[in-house]
């Protein structure tokens, strides 16, 4: 591969971000003075004052009558039922579900009966506060809040005849390109190659994201995860092996201490890789803001991250360059919204992390769809559910890595009848 080629993809990677930032944001290694910081607050707590739920769309109230929390083995359904008889139902994040379904049934389901559904963003505020749930900050509330509120998304939408994405927002977005997201650190480069090459060929994939480091512990040598070497091994033979044309990421999982986490970045920068994910453990805000400081790659970050303030702090402090919320742990749609929003306020990107399994892939394009500062590729794990279901207006495949959005109301999908029917009622 000649090395001139690679220089040319890097300075116009550089050069095409640079250009969708304030100047403020291009100087990362400056520190950002008081006043200048107290006016980034400002302007993102603005943001988060403004509703996102398009409430225009609807001409009377939309009351909640009844709220199911259904369980089949470890699949998990929602269905909610308006007073009016207008029904939504979502697929809740089951391998989450099975230890947390009793909060969803003692600590959030009681909170939305009654609720008009048109007052979804207030509502996604106040649950929090109902019966102290703020202590639960983080997945334990965020997957079983998110099941709820999809499944009201998703009623709404059947209500309005208008998918999720436009209740959230504009529709930029019809068709979401994926990036192949790939797991494998703990496996030898050999095996992890053959593993990583099966899965872009089955999909199609044009882009593509590694893991690097070990999963969440701070480590004093890059080669520490896995056989020896093995990081400065895959980096370069990721690259060789796709070629220029391969957009690639990299995910460390918060693995790495700030110094080790910059020296593994520089790695990345010298193949191109065109962000960095979770260089170090993600509430470790500070450090975070050091390894951008110190980087050309984009950084990434949000998976783990639970709270808007903290996203608050991360984009104000320019600690981050893409912010990657997760729908079902950051408690759904709406709040995901508002990160997206702030970052877009300051010429940052997203694109959301994926969980993986049950219908994740289903409600990730319906977000992006939505995403005025969308990534050019998006997390995929693959088609691969437990639920029966039938979608009308795509195929939900990928066409060269690209998936058409569904444009029937709400989610855009069908439950079979007959699934359903095997699933039973939760009760608290």
């Amino acid at each position: 591969m000649a090395t001139n080629r690679r220089r040319f993809i890097s300075t116009a990677v550089s050069g095409g971000l640079a250009a969708t930032l304030p100047l403020s944001s291009c100087n990362r290694g400056d520190s950002i003075n008081s006043d200048a910081l107290q006016e980034n607050y400002e302007k993102l707590d603005q943001i988060l004052k403004q509703p996102v739920f398009r409430k225009e769309w609807f001409t009377s109230p939309v009351i909640i009558e009844t709220i199911e929390l259904l369980r089949y083995e470890n699949n998990f359904l929602c269905r909610v039922r308006s007073k009016d008889g207008a029904v939504g139902i979502s697929v809740g994040h089951g391998s989450q579900l099975k230890s947390l379904y009793p909060i969803f049934t003692n600590l959030v389901q009681p909170f939305f009966i009654g609720q008009d559904a048109l007052d979804l963003d207030l509502l996604m505020e106040r649950v929090y506060i109902y019966k102290l749930n703020f202590r639960l900050s983080g997945l334990a509330l965020g997957a079983p809040l998110a099941t709820i509120e999809l499944a009201i998304l998703d009623m709404m939408g059947h209500i309005a005849e208008k998918p999720i994405g436009q209740l959230i927002g504009e529709i930029h977005h019809p068709e979401v390109e994926m990036y192949q997201a790939t797991e494998y650190r703990d496996k030898p480069v050999e095996e992890s190659m053959e593993l990583i090459t099966r899965d872009v060929n089955e999909n199609n994939a044009r882009a593509l994201k590694i893991k690097i480091g070990g999963l969440m512990f701070e480590t004093k040598d890059i080669n520490a995860a896995g056989p020896p070497g093995r990081t400065e091994t895959m980096i370069p033979l990721v690259r060789e092996t796709f070629g220029d044309d391969m957009v690639l990421y990299a995910d460390s999982n918060g693995f790495y201490s700030v110094d080790e986490a910059i020296r593994a970045g520089k790695l990345l920068e010298e193949y191109h890789y065109q962000f960095f994910e979770e260089p170090v453990p993600f509430d470790w805000y500070e450090e975070t803001k050091q390894v951008t400081d110190s980087l050309s790659i984009p950084v990434a970050g949000g998976e783990q991250e639970y709270s808007l303030h903290g996203f608050r702090w991360l984009i104000a402090n320019n600690g981050l360059q893409i912010v990657q919320p997760d729908v079902y742990y950051f408690g759904g749609m709406i709040r995901s919204m508002k990160v997206a929003l702030m970052a877009n306020a300051f010429g940052k990107s997203c694109t959301p992390h994926m969980s993986g399994g049950d219908l994740g892939f289903l409600y990730m394009m319906h977000f992006v769809s939505a995403l005025p500062n969308a990534m050019p590729h998006h997390e995929f794990k693959g088609f691969k559910t437990n639920f029966v279901f039938e979608c009308k207006t795509s195929a939900l495949q990928s066409v060269n890595g690209v998936v058409k959005v569904p444009t029937g109301p709400g989610s855009g999908v069908d439950i079979d009848p007959d699934f359903i029917e095997k699933f039973q009622i939760v009760k608290a």
